[in-house]
């Protein structure tokens, strides 16, 4: 299976790039920088996403020594593209000014992360305070912005690409297309991945890991703990029991209709504590 992998350095849409990846048909992966191994052979590509760090932080995420020494197409967004640039030899300054918000892109070359966007100039978004000042070796310009000169760059020939603009986000014009360019044309991702297949792929390893045992699931009646519970439960069936504790602060009516769903339509087995009168208890007299 074709996989990107997205390196996160504490974006809060580092979320993003990993759906707009996903839904060109390229299954992706988000590992936190500190938590990359030393073998990511089974990947195509590598994204590095933003981060609320400045790269001249003394507790600034660095890059993986296995990303930068593992010959995969990179592509660097915003503080990824400062990132790469400052550990291949560049420079990154801190700008007097932060940039925030949309900008005109102006291409200067022609690049594949460009490829089959027709409009030129187009608005994109940006998000940051340090830039880069001085390429490293092998790179080149293929867009500015009026507030950053190197507003996306390219070493063709080791297949890294930066851009300090977010791509993923959708005050950026054309960003889905970019991302599309990079796993598809630049690292040859074949685009083929469903989320129906991940569905499956999901099933088969659950049932493969829980054998002939039983799970215990917590369930909030949130987005998160539903959608672990009905896939645990399409895998395993009666194997899953459900816990959920009505703490008297969800909604009104909000804790029947969990109770509705999960126990009367999905059929999983369900246990359902009112635990209002206790939770309420040890709140009283307690401000925020």
């Amino acid at each position: 299976m074709n996989k990107a992998l997205i390196v996160d350095f504490g974006s809060q849409v580092t979320q993003l790039i990993a759906r707009r990846i996903r839904e060109s048909g390229v299954y992706c992966e988000i590992i936190p920088f500190q938590s990359v191994g030393d073998d990511i052979s089974d990947y195509r590509c590598v994204v590095l996403s933003g981060s609320p760090h400045s790269t001249s932080d003394d507790d600034a995420p660095q890059i993986p020594d296995a990303i930068l020494q593992s010959g995969l197409p990179l592509l660097g967004i915003c503080y990824g593209q400062q990132a790469l640039c400052r550990a291949l030899g560049g420079a990154v300054v801190a700008s007097a000014h932060r940039e925030f918000g949309k900008a005109e892109l102006a291409r200067t070359q022609d690049s594949p992360l460009f490829a089959d966007i027709k409009n030129a100039p187009f608005q994109v978004w940006m998000s940051h305070g340090d830039s880069v000042s001085q390429l490293p070796e092998g790179f080149r310009v293929i867009a500015t912005s009026a507030g950053a000169p190197y507003a996306a760059i390219a070493d063709d020939t080791r297949r890294i690409y930066g851009v300090q603009f977010h791509p993923e986000v959708v005050h950026t014009n054309n960003g889905a297309q970019i991302l599309r360019n990079f796993t598809h044309h630049i690292a040859g991702c074949s685009g083929d991945w469903t989320m129906s297949a991940f569905r499956a792929q999901a099933i088969e390893k659950v049932r493969a890991q829980v054998g002939e045992g039983r799970v215990i699931c917590g369930l909030s009646g949130g987005v998160d703990s539903s959608v672990v519970a009905v896939l645990l439960h399409e895998a395993i069936g009666d194997q899953l029991t459900c816990v959920y504790v009505d703490t008297g602060m969800m909604r009104q009516g909000e804790s029947e209709e969990v109770v509705r769903l999960f126990r009367d339509h999905y059929n999983i087995r369900l246990i359902h504590r009112e635990e209002g009168d206790l939770f309420l208890g040890k709140l009283a007299g307690v401000s925020d």
